[in-house]
């Protein structure tokens, strides 16, 4: 009869595990992904290792949020806020900061953003007062501002947000309200939408 032997909690060396484990609490990275990479990491040299561990420790050490449109930058206000041949009576409202990436990859808009840090999900316990809605209305009260584009997501979160902003941003007597063009598919994600057809959808916007 063949003896069983009671496993090991992990086949790995303990500080591997604890890595992996902690990495597994990162967006997108499964246990095999993380798995990979901490095997990467170990094949990396002490200088690499070093250079990676500062630039983390930079992101909270150098990296604000920009009091005006509350993207992340390193300058107060940021680049795009402080540049006087940016039309500061257009914004672009997104979610995210990897939005304004990819409209700015656009080359084409002139205005400046303000980013919400997220959209209205009841069904994920994101509501319009965890938004950076009010900081949106304080720029409205405090800058002459003649368009808002809502450049959020055509899914369900996203015209949700759209709606609720909509009406406040009347309320606000805001002289145009916008959002992009239904060119992009319902459900896409403007991150990784192609930048010809994130163009046409900015060019293409609406009045709302």
């Amino acid at each position: 009869m063949n003896q069983k032997f009671p496993s090991d909690m992990s086949h790995y060396p303990t500080a591997i595990q604890k890595l992996i484990d902690r990495l597994t609490r990162l967006p997108g990275l499964g246990p095999k992904s993380a798995e990979r990479l901490v095997f990467y990491l170990l094949y990396q040299s002490l200088s690499d290792l070093g250079e990676l561990s500062g630039l983390i420790q930079h992101l909270k050490d150098k990296i604000i949020v920009c009091p005006q449109c509350q993207n992340f930058s390193e300058t107060n206000p940021c680049l795009i806020c402080a540049n006087p041949r940016r039309n500061q009576g257009v914004i672009c409202v997104v979610s995210r900061p990897q939005d304004v990436a990819a409209l700015e990859k656009i080359g084409d808009y002139q205005g400046v953003y303000h980013i919400l840090g997220g959209v209205i999900d009841p069904l994920a316990g994101v509501t319009a007062e965890s938004l950076k809605i009010k900081e949106l209305v304080n720029r409205l009260k405090n800058q002459a501002t003649h368009e808002v584009i809502l450049g959020l997501n055509p899914d369900m979160p996203g015209e949700t947000t759209i709606l609720y902003l909509t009406k406040l941003l009347k309320s606000y007597k805001v002289p145009k309200i916008s959002r992009l063009a239904r060119g992009l598919p319902v459900g896409s994600d403007l991150e990784y939408t192609d930048e010809v057809t994130l163009a046409d959808a900015l060019k293409g916007r609406r009045e709302i």
